[in-house]
């Protein structure tokens, strides 16, 4: 189904045909806190407050200020849609991409006339503002300004040519300027700039909106899956079976995603910082994907923008920070980076793995494990273990039998309620690096943690100890097809 996917207007144009997934309004929205306030009732989901739901994704047709421009928003916002556009079962995503970083194939640069250079605005122009060009929403009332929230940032290392994409905020700070944030020790393109800065120099960087979904989700892969130097657009050549096209950007000595919707062409500055909320004072960023705000950093890092381009009528892509689209595109490459790893380490015990919407991709991994043999007993709180060392972010683990969906939290909580004890099952890692955005992972929370970031690792064995599997067996339905009764 997914082979007329090849960029967001086949993606919407799928999504389109399939009954309740896309849906579409030509009532004028205001970009600034409201069109993503719409969203959270109609389809946001993840961790956003409630009242949300998981829903159709959704088009703006009419955004106040930008006559010319849609806003599309929730594209990947379910798991289900994700699997449509990827042409798989969405049980079997995280095996799919396990599989597609296995065989990458490698984008290639085309000289023909690309779609995302059809309109082209230069920096050097008298009117050129991005405030106008880019129709970038704000999520909240409280954001530091417009964002950037799908963004796909390539960028060169100025030692070794090696290249990388990936996903940042990015915030609208003047005419022809955006603040970028690094995660500290966390992305390829933050250890390029600083390399650049070391050297002096500038790093060119393109940002490509609205592309692809394969691309999407392919950017955000984390080491060891893809350490540095490997280009994670090949993941998405891998799962459509054809390279990426990439295009010669017209101001800097970079690349951009051909049929990307935008376009945002600049450079990384050296020795330049800048404060986040310097044009709105709020105190905040941008509602992120454990579901609170983040604090406004005052060591973004600014790009000078050179060039915006665009295709004809062009469609913004935006998220949520806090939805399950969110969940889809952190969780599923976590997924494929667990799978792989237990995989290799003990063949055909690990059935299947599900980064549980209530960590928003992150921070909650649930394992369907299967034990086969009396010695596989334990192997179970291994592979978990496995887990925390393929994916460093993650807080906690859920261990299940092959008899439970790892994908139905209903079904996890049914097996902690019934095979687990908390004095017996609880396996509790303290003082181990987590993830800086989780709130409680810090001194004021607990004194025991030494520093912010800082969080203890747990692991929750909801599986049945082998020599008990036979009491441990579900009520046995016969097995009918509904359909001849209803």
């Amino acid at each position: 189904m997914s082979n007329r996917v090849k960029d967001l207007r086949s993606a919407l144009e799928l999504l389109a045909d399939m009954p309740g997934q896309l849906i579409e309004t030509d009532v004028e929205v205001e970009p600034m806190a409201e069109l993503s306030g719409v969203y959270r009732h109609i389809g946001a989901g993840g961790t956003c407050m409630r009242p949300t739901k998981e829903g159709p994704a959704m088009i703006f047709h009419n955004v106040k200020g930008h006559p010319d421009a849609r806003v599309a928003i929730g594209v990947l916002a379910s798991r289900k849609r994700v699997g449509a556009l990827l042409d798989c079962e969405p049980e079997n995503l995280g095996k799919l991409l396990y599989h597609s970083v296995e065989k990458p194939i490698p984008p290639v640069i085309t000289s023909k006339a690309a779609p995302c250079q059809e309109v082209v605005h230069k920096a050097s122009e008298p009117d050129f503002d991005l405030y106008k060009l880019v129709p970038a929403p704000t999520n909240t009332p409280d954001d530091a300004g417009p964002y950037i929230t799908l963004g796909m940032c390539y960028a060169t290392h100025p030692d070794t040519g090696i290249n990388d994409i990936t996903i940042h905020r990015l915030c609208i700070q003047g005419k022809d300027e955006l603040s970028i944030f690094f995660t500290p020790g966390a992305r390829h393109i933050g250890a390029m700039a600083e390399r650049a800065e070391e050297l002096g120099h500038r790093l060119p960087i393109s940002v490509s909106i609205g592309v692809d979904p394969a691309i999407e989700i392919g950017a955000c892969f984390e080491p060891p899956t893809t350490p540095l130097g490997y280009d994670e657009l090949a993941v998405a050549g891998a799962l459509r079976g054809e390279p990426v096209e990439l295009v010669q950007c017209l101001t800097i000595n970079q690349r951009a995603i051909a049929n990307a919707e935008y376009v945002i062409e600049g450079e990384v500055l050296p020795n330049v910082r800048v404060q986040e909320d310097k044009n709105s004072h709020t105190g905040y960023a941008m509602p992120e994907f454990p579901g609170y705000t983040g604090p406004a950093s005052n060591e973004c890092w600014l790009i000078k923008v050179t060039a915006v381009t665009h295709r004809r009528n062009p469609i913004m892509q935006t998220c949520i920070g806090p939805s399950e689209e969110h969940v889809s595109m952190a969780g599923i490459p976590t997924e494929a980076s667990i799978y792989g790893m237990i995989e290799k380490a003990m063949p055909g015990k690990l059935q299947n793995v599900y980064c549980a919407t209530p960590g928003g991709g992150k921070f909650m991994a649930v394992l369907q494990f299967k034990k086969t043999v009396a010695s596989d007993e334990g192997r179970q709180r291994q592979a978990a273990l496995l887990a925390f060392s393929a994916f460093s972010e993650l807080k906690h683990i859920f261990l299940v039998d092959e008899d439970v969906d790892p994908f139905d939290m209903n079904d996890v909580l049914w097996a902690m309620n019934t095979r687990f004890q908390g004095d017996a099952d609880i396996i509790t890692i303290p003082g181990v690096r987590c993830h800086p955005l989780d709130p409680s992972n810090d001194p004021a929370f607990d004194p025991s943690i030494r520093n912010h970031g800082i969080a203890c690792k747990t692991i929750f064995d909801c599986t049945v100890p082998f020599e008990l599997k036979d009491r441990f067996v579900r009520a046995r339905f016969k097995e009918v097809d509904p359909n001849h009764w209803v």
